[in-house]
This record gives C-alpha cells, sequence and structure tokens, in this order.
C-alpha cells in the first residue's frame, strides 16, 4: 500500500448529533503495514471506506482510555473476526485496556459460543494480543518503527502520542494533549504531524449553550486539550513538513467555521494544513 494517513474521526469528545463528525479513529499506511489509531465510534466503518479490509489490520494502537478513542475497538475486532481475521492482531494500549476487552468478550459470550459451534470459527479471545504501552519504548510492526511519549491529558497518566517511522518518512501523532513545548522535540522533522486543537471561544460558547453549571467539564476541557494557536507554534517548533488538524473542539458548533480555526493555527504556522474532516487522507 502507498505511504498515507487517514484521518476517519476527527471530532472532539464521545457525543454525536446531526451534522457533527465522528470521533477519533486514525490509519496510518507505512511502510507496508496498516495500522490502525484509536477506535471511536465509526472506526469499522472509516476503513472500510479507506478501501482496507478489517482482516488486514497489523496492529492497532490505543493512546488513552476516554472512550471516544477505543468505544469501537471490540465490535471492530469482533467485526474482523466474521470477515474472517484468524491470527493475532497486536493491541497496544494503556494498563486497563484488558478490563475493557473482557468485559466485551463476556457481553457478546453467547453470540462468541454460537459461532464457534455452529460457524467453525476459531476462538476470539486470543486473537487480541494486548500488549502495554509505555513512553520510551520501541515496537517494531513490519518496517514501521514505533515510539510513544507520554502527553498531558488530566486526569490520565498513561496518555500517549505516537511517532511511527519508515522508509526515511515520519508521522506524528500528538494524541489528546494540552500544550507541551515537549511535543515538538518529539515531531521534530515529521514528514506530517496530526495535532488535536480546540477554540477556546468555542469550549465557552457550547458550554454557555448546554447550561452546563458545573465548572468542571469546562476544567477538564481547557487543562487537557490545545488551543489552535499553540497547535500552529507546535508544528513551527518542530519544523514538520505538514500540520493536519483533528479532534476539534468544539465540532461543528454554529458560529464557528474553518476560517476561526485557520486563523488562530496560522498566528504561528504558515506551512502546509489540512483541517481535518471524516475520511480525509493525506498521501506522503
Amino acid at each position: 500500500m502507498a505511504d498515507f494517513v487517514a484521518l476517519m474521526g476527527v471530532k472532539g469528545g464521545p457525543a454525536i448529533r446531526p451534522g457533527s463528525h465522528m470521533p477519533t479513529s486514525i490509519l496510518v499506511s507505512l511502510g507496508g503495514a496498516v495500522i490502525l489509531v484509536d477506535a471511536g465510534l465509526g472506526a469499522s466503518r472509516g476503513l472500510c471506506d479507506q478501501g482496507v479490509a478489517l482482516t488486514a489490520l497489523d496492529a492497532v494502537f490505543v493512546t488513552h482510555l476516554h472512550s471516544d478513542h477505543y468505544l469501537e475497538l471490540g465490535p471492530l475486532l469482533h467485526t474482523a473476526w466474521t470477515a474472517g481475521l484468524t491470527r493475532e492482531v497486536p493491541v497496544y494500549g494503556p494498563a486497563g485496556l484488558e478490563r475493557y476487552w473482557a468485559g466485551f468478550l463476556a457481553s457478546m459470550e453467547a453470540d462468541i459460543a454460537l459461532r464457534i459451534a455452529d460457524e467453525g470459527r476459531v476462538p476470539l479471545e486470543p486473537l487480541a494480543a494486548l500488549r502495554p504501552l509505555g513512553p520510551d519504548e520501541v515496537i517494531r510492526v513490519g518496517e514501521v518503527t514505533v515510539r510513544a511519549m507520554r502527553n498531558v491529558h488530566p486526569p490520565l497518566c498513561d496518555s500517549f502520542a505516537l511517532r511511527f517511522e519508515a522508509g526515511g518518512r515520519a508521522i506524528v501523532l500528538s494524541g489528546d494533549t494540552a500544550y507541551m513545548p515537549e511535543m515538538a522535540a518529539f515531531a521534530a522533522g515529521a514528514d506530517l504531524l496530526v495535532h488535536e486543537a480546540m477554540l477556546v471561544d468555542g469550549v465557552d460558547a457550547v458550554i454557555a449553550n448546554l447550561g452546563h453549571e458545573d465548572a468542571r467539564l469546562r476544567q477538564h476541557i481547557l487543562r487537557s486539550h490545545t488551543a489552535a494557536a499553540d497547535v500552529g507554534r507546535v508544528a513551527a517548533a518542530a519544523g514538520v513538513g505538514h500540520l493536519a488538524v483533528n479532534h476539534f473542539v468544539p465540532d461543528g458548533f454554529p458560529g464557528f467555521t474553518d476560517a476561526d480555526w485557520e486563523r488562530e493555527l496560522r498566528r504561528h504556522w504558515d506551512g502546509a494544513l489540512t483541517l481535518g474532516t471524516d475520511g480525509v487522507r493525506i498521501d506522503l
């Protein structure tokens, strides 16, 4: 396969509404490997829309345990199994992912047992080869080298940015994170940086619209995500070839347009820029 990244879901947060984008899932096709990063709602359909069979995955990475990043992991692997998957797929993620997988298997126990007995399928449980994801580790997926760096996404401690390298090319995914200057060093020289972003004015508008009087929601968003202007700052400091933005907060809220995002991003970044939409493909 060609080297590219597809942003299959670009909405920040788990709630979807008419007209919204889907939550986070990213396809990385690099060095002949097919890698899924995060499995928010819509990931299975997103892969198929990119022409990628669910049985073709070489690895899955889950950056952190917020539902908009792994809600569909179990259904995706189950669907791959029903589509003919019979081999292990390495699934890298934070501690706690094994409890999710065990819970999913328990919830589908009747269906899984029936399909094994009635259709002659192999057991599903061992097909997800769960492996820990941590900082400073070097992971190999075929010809691809993967490194993780802990980012800043409180109250979670295990939340990671990822760097993929193969054939002289590098792709960096920020994951969900507050602004951190260290991201520039991690992303230095990358061909593509995919970074989350928020508009602070947009956050305030959404919360006012919700009538949410508890200050914790606003505090969580502002301390856990990166203002768009700072995203541009990171890209410029890193000297990346291309900046793509995903995990928009807010997503599609009335009164905020692409022009607002671009204005903030361009405060510090004058290079190639993609404002993510569901299904957009960025060729390397």
